[in-house]
C-alpha cells in the first residue's frame, strides 16, 4: 500500500463525510422531487448551507485524484468508506439529537466489513488507462445497473427508496472515479492537452449528474440509509472495475476466503440494516422538513 495515496485517501474521507452531512440537511429542507428533477439542483444552488457543503466535496474530490495518481483503484476506493464514522455523528450533531443506535451498528457492520476485506485481498496496481472494450463494457454494465435500481426506486419509499438511489449514486461516483483516475494520469503526462481530452467531458456529465442523483437520495430517509450504499457501492463498484477494465489484482483465494466472506456479509448485512431503518423524511427523532407550499430557509 503506498502511504501518501492511503494518507490523500482518508483526508478526502473526511472531507466527503462533512460535506455529505451538510448536503443531505439542505436537501432534507426541501420538498420532495422526483428523480432527476433539475428543480431539486436550482433550488439547492440558492441555498448557502448546501453551497457551504460543496467546499469539503470539492476539496475531497481533489485529494481524491491526487491520491489515486499515487495508488489504484482497489486501494483509494475502499478506504473512502472511512468517512462514514463522520458523517453519521455530523448529522446527529447537527440536527441536535445522539445517533440512532440502529445507523451506528449499520455503519459499523460496513465499516468492519470492507477494511477487513480490504486488509485481506491485499489490492494491487494494474493498467493506467483501459482499452475501448473496457470502457464500453463499464458503461454497460454501470448503465444496466443504474438503471435497475432507477425503476426499482419508483416504487419505494422512504429509506429503502433513498437506499436504491444511493446504490445509482454510488455507482456514479464509481465512474467519477475511474475517469477521474484516467484524466489525472493524462493531466500530469501533458498538461496542456487537457482540454481535448473526452475524459475532462464525461468527468463533468458523470459527475453531474451524480450529484443531482445524490441530492434525492438525501430526501429519503435518515441520512445513514443512503449514505451507507453510496459509501459503500462507490468502492465495491470501483473494485469490479478495477480489476475488470484496470486488470488490477486481488487476492481472493485459500484461507483468505475465510475472512473474505464474513467481511462481505456484514457489509450486505449493514447496507440491509440502514435501508430497513423505520422512520419517515428525516428519520426518527429528526425535525420535518417545510411543506410544499413552505419557504426555503
Amino acid at each position: 500500500m503506498t502511504p501518501l495515496a492511503v494518507l490523500l485517501a482518508l483526508c478526502a474521507a473526511a472531507c466527503f463525510a462533512t460535506g455529505a452531512a451538510l448536503q443531505q440537511r439542505a436537501a432534507r429542507r426541501e420538498p420532495p422531487h422526483q428523480t432527476f428533477d433539475p428543480r431539486l439542483f436550482m433550488r439547492l444552488l440558492r441555498r448557502p448551507s448546501w453551497l457551504l457543503g460543496k467546499v469539503p466535496d470539492i476539496t475531497g474530490t481533489v485529494l481524491q485524484a491526487v491520491a489515486l495518481r499515487f495508488g489504484p483503484l482497489t486501494l483509494v476506493q475502499p478506504l473512502l468508506i472511512s468517512g462514514m464514522f463522520l458523517a453519521i455523528p455530523l448529522e446527529a450533531a447537527l440536527d441536535r439529537r445522539r445517533p440512532h443506535p440502529r445507523d451506528v451498528i449499520a455503519v459499523t457492520s460496513c465499516v468492519v466489513g470492507l477494511g477487513a476485506f480490504l486488509i485481506v485481498a491485499r489490492p494491487r496496481p494494474g493498467l493506467s488507462e483501459p482499452s475501448v472494450m473496457g470502457w464500453l463494457g463499464v458503461a454497460i454494465g454501470s448503465g444496466a445497473a443504474v438503471a435497475l435500481c432507477l425503476a426499482l426506486a419508483h416504487r419505494a419509499t422512504s429509506a429503502l427508496r433513498g437506499t436504491l438511489l444511493g446504490i445509482a449514486t454510488g455507482i456514479f461516483y464509481a465512474g467519477v472515479a475511474v475517469l477521474l483516475k484516467a484524466f489525472t494520469g493524462r493531466a500530469f503526462a501533458d498538461p496542456f492537452a487537457i482540454l481535448t481530452d473526452w475524459h475532462l467531458y464525461a468527468l463533468i456529465v458523470v459527475g453531474l449528474t451524480g450529484v443531482m442523483l445524490n441530492q434525492n437520495a438525501f430526501q429519503n430517509g435518515p441520512l445513514a440509509a443512503p449514505l451507507t450504499a453510496i459509501t459503500l457501492v462507490d468502492p465495491i463498484a470501483s473494485v469490479v472495475i478495477g480489476v475488470t477494465a484496470f486488470h488490477e489484482t486481488l487476492s481472493i483465494s485459500g484461507l483468505r476466503l475465510l475472512i473474505e466472506v464474513p467481511a462481505v456479509l456484514a457489509m450486505i448485512f449493514g447496507i440491509w440494516l440502514a435501508s430497513t431503518r423505520p422512520g419517515g423524511r428525516g428519520g426518527v427523532g429528526e425535525k420535518p422538513g417545510p411543506s410544499p407550499s413552505g419557504q426555503s430557509g
